[in-house]
């Protein structure tokens, strides 16, 4: 899960008509927005930090004579985001940009992304729904997702066998087993003191809309049933000592206690896994997959997530080459070849496509070392979470700021300084005022 986010001001948006509109000046002039002179072909400067996108770039490159990608590996997402923040000021954006889906409607609030919906429309029944909503605000394609997030419960099958625990197929009975497990010394699940993205998903689960549009205005709403639903799960876990408060920033430590039994469960994605087969030593072939809990009487609902696959490659609206880098961004994420090495652990880094028709990439994305005799049973969870993936959720064009306001309150809740509820109220508050401070036309 996302658990760390840098707080940068964005720029201060005047909001009118579709509520981002008013935005900053088209960045671009520079060369490096893709050169399209008649002498050769077209260069578009991408960047990006996922493995495997290098081998996918020299693909691409074999394969087109015309269009030729510049390749620039970043560190990773966060350093994404102070690069693209200072190329976009700087009027130097590359073409494509790999990002995340939380960050889409920042960067088009900075009006730092190209609409490129003329281009990309007619490929949208190539990709699923969730997938592709994420790479759209309002409507609008600013890029092609490369990724979905399938979401589920990995969980140690041999603890739970031994106290005779069955996988919980819903957040009560999440919470029923671990109260068991304390019994034995065993935590449930891990809460970074850093990382309140686990309430973010339990509310996106919960049809929670922290953000959404109502006219012209933003409307903010951390109260709403949803949430409160996600809220009551939460504080019962903490209230009760069901969590572990491992800091990822000794990640090691966290996969460690994993490996060793001291906690049993994580809600995860399929990447997540090559950090668990990279870090384990002992506990190979214990694993196995359950969905992710439902909340009692209701219907399978996975959460989108923030970070956890949601990729998508954007196009800045510098771009020279607009057209040229939709057509790119399209081939990276449908071209078989290009699928399969991102999708591969190995290879690539674990994602699952966010094609329509993902079934036959779930061998390769999940890990049959780490799950053993689980490993077939497991890839029907995989699947069947790609079809239950929210599609509703918004990103508001403060996102980053105010997740890295909740981080604060969100460590002051896992220490119980203060309760779920509390840190609700405080970010209703926050995030109206801190929008208002931008120009932004909000409601709540």
């Amino acid at each position: 899960m996302n658990f760390s986010s840098p707080r940068r001001r964005f720029a201060r948006v005047a909001v009118a008509g579709l509520a981002l509109s008013g935005l900053l000046t088209a960045c671009g002039g520079s060369d490096d927005s893709g050169d399209s002179q008649s002498s050769g072909p077209v260069t578009l400067p991408f960047w990006g930090w996922a493995n495997g996108q290098d081998a996918v770039v020299k693909a691409f490159n074999a394969s087109h004579k015309n269009i030729q990608l510049k390749y620039t590996k970043v560190t990773d997402q966060l350093t994404m985001q102070k690069q693209l923040t200072n190329a976009v000021k700087a009027g130097n954006a590359p073409c494509l940009v790999q990002n995340t889906a939380e960050y889409v409607t920042s960067w088009v609030a900075q009006g730092a992304l190209a609409d490129i919906s003329q281009y990309v429309e007619g490929e949208k029944s190539k990709f699923n729904t969730g997938s592709w909503a994420s790479a759209q605000v309002q409507g609008k394609s600013y890029g092609v997702p490369t990724s979905s997030s399938p979401n589920f419960t990995i969980y140690r099958t041999d603890i739970f066998k031994k106290y005779g625990i069955k996988a919980p197929t819903t957040w009560d009975e999440f919470i029923a087993a671990g109260k068991e497990l304390k019994k034995h010394g065993i935590k449930i699940t891990n809460y970074a003191g850093e990382d309140p993205s686990t309430l973010e998903v339990l509310a996106m689960q919960a049809g929670a809309h922290w953000y959404s549009i109502d006219g012209n205005s933003w409307k903010v709403d951390f109260q709403d049933a949803g949430t409160l639903k996600a809220a009551k799960v939460i504080q019962e876990i903490i209230d009760n000592d069901l969590n572990s408060k491992l800091s990822f920033a000794d990640y090691a430590a966290v996969q460690r206690n994993y490996d060793n039994g001291g906690t049993a469960t994580r809600q995860i994605s399929t990447w997540q896994m090559a950090g668990m087969v990279q870090n384990f030593t002992k506990s190979f072939g214990d694993w196995g997959l359950s969905p992710w809990p439902t909340f009692t009487g209701e219907a399978a609902k996975t959460p989108a997530g923030t970070n956890l696959t949601g990729s998508v490659t954007l196009v800045t609206k510098g771009c020279k080459n607009q057209e040229q880098a939709a057509e790119a961004a399209l081939w990276m994420s449908t071209n078989t070849g290009a699928v399969k090495t991102m999708a591969n652990p190995e290879t690539g880094n674990g994602v699952m496509p966010a094609l329509a028709d993902s079934d036959s990439y779930v061998p390769e994305a999940i890990s049959q070392k780490l799950l053993g005799d689980n490993y077939q049973p497991a890839q029907q969870i995989v699947k069947d979470s790609l079809n239950t993936v929210t599609t509703d959720w918004t990103f508001g064009p403060n996102w980053t700021a105010m997740f890295t306001e909740m981080q604060a309150g969100w460590a002051k809740v896992v220490s119980k300084e203060q309760t779920v509820t509390q840190l609700l109220a405080h970010m209703q508050e926050w995030t109206v005022n801190d929008l208002k401070s931008r120009g932004i036309s909000v409601k709540g």
